[in-house]
């Protein structure tokens, strides 16, 4: 038998005021539950044939979106807890507070806004692709955490796999998939025992790559170029001030001003991380950002 939630003003009980209780009625195989969503009503108030506040009652707008927010709790429960094929009844429904469903589309979208709001560009890219990719696997997001089980993932992997990735960048998918879950766990619109990632192993989907780094020879090689042509000049000083800058990154000196200098060291906050960095200077990191001022000035 189908549930249904309903508000109603509760007439059966009068409050000291002379008002009634607005309550949830879940009705459930022939068993009622009321729960109050916590504000009263004069009867005169009330429309008994519709069961909503009359248009003269003062406070209207407030009073129905407390009413359609307690309704849409209890509905998207019963929505859960039937996609996860779990029993429940009138009495139980509102008593499993575990999580706070949220669909899998929900928590992405949520998830990028805050990687927006933290002008974390770099990543807020990388979990876009995953976010495109997963609807383009599934056709839509609009289940629940409960639904991405060790199966699920398999196929994604499968699915991946026949569209030509390699293990690398299937594994870059995955674990971005796996920081969205541990997010929602922290938010707690997902359950621990729902984790799917203890079982299923990202480790196995790294491979070993061959090691790309620059040897000191061919670093100084580079850093020791020299061009009259200052278009050709420019990227080699940027790469050199990397160099003796401690590595900073390409994004983060595009973010450099005159205030991170401070006396003898460059200070900074990582884009990526907001972590910040203190470096000293050596006269060659403070050569090369005397001589790219200048530059910038002609």
């Amino acid at each position: 038998m189908a549930t249904t939630v309903n508000v109603i003003c509760y007439k059966l009980k009068t409050l000291s005021n002379g008002e009634h209780p607005i309550m949830v009625r879940i009705s459930k195989d022939g068993k009622k539950k009321y729960v109050s969503v916590g504000i009263s009503i004069k009867p005169e108030l009330w429309n008994f044939n519709k069961n909503e506040p009359k248009l003269n009652c003062p406070n209207r707008e407030y009073i129905n979106l407390i009413i359609a927010n307690k309704k849409k709790e209890y509905e998207k429960e019963i929505i859960r807890l039937t996609s996860e094929n779990k029993e429940f009844t009138a009495n139980t429904l509102g008593k499993d507070k575990g999580i706070k469903p949220q669909t899998v589309n929900e928590i992405f979208l949520e998830y990028i806004d805050l990687l927006k709001i933290e002008k974390r560009t770099g990543y807020l890219k990388s979990v876009q692709q995953v976010y495109n990719s997963l609807l383009e696997y599934h056709g839509h997001l609009n289940i629940y955490f409960s639904e991405v089980n060790q199966l699920w993932l398999k196929r994604y992997e499968v699915w991946l796999h026949n569209k030509g990735l390699a293990n690398n960048t299937i594994g870059i998918r995955f674990r971005t998939l796996r920081a969205i879950f541990n997010y929602a766990i922290t938010k707690e619109a997902a359950r621990r025992e729902d984790y799917p990632f203890e079982k299923y192993k990202v480790s196995k989907l790294n491979e070993e790559t061959a090691k790309r780094a620059l040897s000191k020879t061919d670093i100084t090689r580079i850093i020791q170029f020299k061009s009259s042509n200052r278009l050709l000049q420019f990227p080699i000083d940027i790469f050199a001030f990397t160099y003796y800058a401690g590595g900073i990154n390409f994004v983060d000196i595009a973010n450099l001003t005159r205030a991170n200098l401070i006396e003898d060291r460059l200070v900074y906050k990582r884009q990526k991380t907001g972590k910040l960095i203190k470096v000293p200077l050596t006269q060659q990191a403070i050569g090369l950002i005397y001589k790219l001022l200048v530059s910038d000035k002609k």
